[in-house]
């Protein structure tokens, strides 16, 4: 077993090219310069050769590679760090460490969402199954984390040949809850607020602010060996109750292209594509999963289908950050689980023109969209990575076939280079040799499917690894494969990084109401008793949060008792829904306690059973609050954190002035309210009135289409529901200020 890397590596310096570092592969003198025996074969072979294209080595490197060796790099799934981050997502298991404490060497048993796998050691998985891709959820400091990936790449130098172990991420500079699959970690790297709170303060302030924080990303990501980001969403959202809201920056498809316009080069290190200081990143989830079926996840089999009720939506609001993604040279693009509905949907264009057909088949599976308008038109030349899952639980429209074949149809037919969710390696081999063992002499297929479309040849696994190698040669990780942890810790705490990181926080803070009583000046609370409280889904939660309120209120005259309060401070954080867990009926968006709701059935209609939902616990609360502080002549201020377009009619109502959040931090919030910053924050997204327009009829269909932004669905709203100004959709409050994209006030 390798030593710990991290403070073993040697370094070799090449005058005018690229560092070499190593542990135990040899390196090769010629010529003054230094060389990384790569391949083996001990000579400065086009492999081993820096002064080459990255194309150029990585086909030659596939042309010696085994069969098994490239198919251990078609599949990418998560991987556990050592003891000292033991992962919660394998029940009972205690990691078992190799001599330098940072890998686990223990065999696991694990059931996820994705599927049921038994899993060897870490060694086992980089030296015998020659797997080169995982994910990275564990919340690591820097440190630790330079130390773990040096350590992956030091006992993969010990193979014949060296392919260095590429660990993705989702994003890990944003605050918010730590979501599997999602947001993976929390303040470790410079921390922003959400990525709706970057479009809200790009809105208010300028592209600059995603400018610094795609800067950040690179060089904290880059200081560790992270090289590969799951991020960012370029979806556009348009239906309110899909739960990955959060993770988009809202649904102006202008705003998130030009936002995708500057983080992509930003982070990837050139307009060009990826260098050898960049991060490579995988643009999400393509052709844009925001065309949710009334907010139904596709995780879960009510929500396989992406339906496009209104002409011309796909093209208009779904595709436009895509495009700018493949313009920008993104690495590579996720294709989202679901399936296109033709039953439901609009007639759809492609990006010349012509009718798009819509085959049933998940995107990641889906031809027509893969290989004809993502690869034909838009001219994408990076790599396919395929969403986590798509082989076993979330097969949609596919699932007749078995695994290997659905395997075969992602990679062969659509153009898939690299699939998610496990180590399907043994299937993958299975998919191959179909192709020759006279399989489907004996076996039939659906109707449709052709032998041919369902095994892999050697041409598809020479292209599928070809581009996977080329990102690694690109970003310099065979030849400056380790990191000083050292230094990665230090790099990650760049001061200016988390100053422009707090300020972009308090640029995000939109003001939605103010009747006068913002900013709270020392005229305004002097002799005032001032009451504060939180609340959050969880009673726990919001008790934690209340005592951190209130200790960072220390400069104000706090009472415990709202009836003596002349001033109440109400921090309001909602929650509905579980990522991973499938609701009885639509994503609850009211704030509120034990409110009954239908059920829907199996083809996502409501039905009569209904059932109770909270999304805030003490609702109720909010109001006695504001009745005893207005009773005495007070004001009420409210802070409701969006990580969903909420109807906000149970908090305004109560509030004389009234901010919105993004996963930003409550003391960015306060420093806005207390006018220690004016608030330039722009709503990124349109809240909803109420209920009413967000009903589904007994058919399934929503009065506001499922595919179209908030602040174009009056055109499609019934003008029963429209008021004298002819708007439907968004929430109006006391001030007759609608709360819709774009909206924010100023003092």
């Amino acid at each position: 077993m390798a030593k710990k890397a991290s403070d073993h590596f040697k370094t070799y310096h090449n005058p005018g090219g690229p560092d070499i570092t190593t542990v135990a592969r040899p390196v090769i003198q010629k010529d003054g310069l230094y060389f990384k025996d790569i391949d083996g074969s001990g000579t400065v072979s086009a492999v081993n050769d820096w002064r080459l294209p990255a194309a150029q080595r990585a086909a030659a490197y596939v042309q010696q590679m085994t069969v098994d060796e490239k198919i251990g790099q078609l599949f990418i799934s998560d991987w556990r760090m050592g003891p000292k981050y033991p992962s919660p997502r394998i029940p009972n298991h205690v990691p078992v460490p190799d001599e330098s404490g940072v890998l686990d060497d223990g065999e696991v048993n694990q059931t996820t969402i994705f599927g049921e796998q038994h899993l060897p050691g870490t060694t086992t998985l980089i030296q015998e199954w020659f797997s080169r891709h995982t994910i990275l959820r564990e919340n690591a400091k820097p440190e630790d984390l330079a130390d773990y990936l040096n350590q992956l790449q030091a006992v993969a130098e010990e193979c014949e040949r060296f392919v260095p172990v590429q660990a993705a991420s989702n994003s890990r500079n944003e605050n918010g809850e730590v979501v599997f699959g999602m947001n993976d970690a929390g303040g470790v790297f410079p921390t922003w607020p959400g990525t709706l709170g970057i479009a809200a303060a790009v809105k208010g302030s300028g592209i600059a602010v995603a400018d610094k924080w795609a800067e950040a990303i690179r060089r904290s990501w880059e200081a560790c060996g992270l090289r590969k980001g799951y991020m960012y969403m370029a979806d556009c959202m348009t239906d309110p109750r899909w739960q990955r809201t959060y993770g988009t920056f809202g649904e102006d498809p202008n705003l998130i292209c030009e936002i995708m316009a500057h983080i992509i080069p930003r982070i990837q290190g050139s307009e060009a594509g990826v260098t050898k200081d960049g991060v490579a990143l995988t643009t999400k989830h393509f052709p844009g999963g925001g065309a949710r079926e009334n907010g139904f996840d596709p995780h879960y089999a009510a929500g396989q289908w992406n339906v496009y009720a209104t002409p011309g939506s796909l093209q208009k609001y779904h595709m436009p950050a895509f495009r700018v993604a493949v313009e920008k040279n993104t690495s590579s693009i996720m294709p989202y689980y679901s399936k296109p509905s033709a039953e439901k949907s609009a007639i759809q264009q492609d990006c010349q023109g012509a009718d798009v057909p819509f085959d049933p088949y998940g995107f990641a599976y889906n031809r027509v969209f893969i290989h004809d308008i993502l690869r034909g038109q838009l001219g994408f030349r990076g790599y396919i990575n395929s969403d986590s899952g798509i082989v076993h639980n979330m097969c949609w429209g596919v699932e007749a076939l078995d695994y290997p074949e659905r395997i075969g149809l992602a990679i062969h037919n659509a153009g898939v280079d690299v699939i998610s969710g496990l180590f399907d390696n043994a299937y993958g081999r299975e998919a191959y040799d179909r192709a020759t063992n006279g399989y489907y002499k004996t076996h039939t297929l659906p109707e449709g499917i052709t032998p041919e479309m369902v095994t892999l040849t050697d041409d598809d696994l020479n292209r599928a690894v070809t581009r996977t190698l080329t990102e690694m040669f690109e970003l310099g990780m065979f030849e400056q494969t380790y990191r000083d942890a050292k230094k990665a810790a230090q790099i990650c705490a760049t001061p200016s990084d988390w100053e422009n990181a707090a300020e972009a926080h308090r640029q995000s803070v939109v003001l939605l109401k103010n009747d006068g009583i913002l900013p709270l000046t020392d005229d305004k609370t002097a002799g005032k008793k001032v009451y504060a409280q939180a609340f959050h889904k969880n009673p726990a939660q919001g008790e934690a949060a209340t005592k951190a309120l209130r200790e960072m209120l220390g400069e104000v005259d706090l009472t415990d008792d709202y009836t003596q309060a002349d001033i109440a401070i109400l921090f309001v954080n909602p929650s509905s829904g579980e990522y991973f867990s499938a609701t009885a009926g639509y994503l609850e968006l009211d704030i509120c306690e034990g409110k009954t709701v239908h059920n829907v059935d199996g083809s996502g209609c409501p039905v009569e059973a209904t059932h109770e939902e909270t999304t805030l616990s003490g609702v109720g609360r909010i109001a006695e609050i504001a009745a005893a502080v207005h009773e005495r002549g007070g004001k009420v201020i409210a802070n409701i954190n969006f990580p969903l377009a909420w109807e906000v009619g149970n908090v305004e109502r109560c509030a004389d002035a009234l901010t919105a959040g993004f996963d930003t931090y409550p003391a960015a919030v306060l420093d806005v309210m207390f006018g220690r910053f004016n608030p330039v924050g722009r709503l990124p997204i349109t809240l909803p009135r109420g209920d009413e327009v967000l009903a589904v009829n007994e058919k399934g269909v929503c009065v506001s289409p499922n595919d179209v932004p908030g602040y174009d669905k009056d055109k499609y709203m019934p003008d029963s529901l429209k008021d004298e100004n002819g708007k439907a959709y968004a929430y109006r409050d006391a001030a007759g200020n609608y709360y819709e994209l774009n909206f924010g006030l100023s003092y």
